[in-house]
């Protein structure tokens, strides 16, 4: 049994981003739960919901800045900005961890070249992915 857990300590690092996305997931149903409960209230009372409380419900948990005030075109434009930088980040990353390992590969550095291999093919696909992915984006242009 000790072995197991030294063969395959790495699959903590998996294992805590599934379990941290849950929780995330969790709390992003709790706040819109608690946004519904409150325009409920509305509803009983006979009022109209303020237009934030109904914005917070369409707006993504994980948007980042956390600021719920209605926001015009000119103040998303950074925002979208910093996505596409980010986006074009993932590209090369995952372009030059592509090439090391392809290197790795080649010359059967540490005597596993065919481990090499398939990471050498996961980073290439993911940069590809990433470039499709920016150049295909939608979005206001600045």
């Amino acid at each position: 049994m000790e072995d197991l857990f030294r063969s395959f300590w790495w699959l903590i690092f998996p294992l805590s981003w599934f379990v941290v996305g849950g929780y995330r997931s969790w709390l992003s149903y709790r706040a819109n739960r608690d946004t519904l409960d409150l325009i409920k209230t509305y509803a009983q009372a006979g009022r109209e919901p303020p237009p934030e409380l109904l914005a917070k419900l369409s707006k993504r948990w994980s948007d980042g800045d956390g600021d719920d005030n209605d926001h015009d075109h000119d103040d998303l434009r950074p925002r979208y900005r910093r996505r596409r930088e980010r986006s074009w980040y993932q590209v090369v990353l995952f372009a030059g961890l592509c090439a090391g390992f392809t290197y790795g590969a080649a010359t059967d550095l540490y005597e596993a070249g065919p481990a090499f291999v398939i990471v050498a093919f996961v980073m290439g696909a993911l940069s590809l992915a990433s470039l499709v992915s920016v150049l295909l984006e939608r979005g206001p242009r600045v």
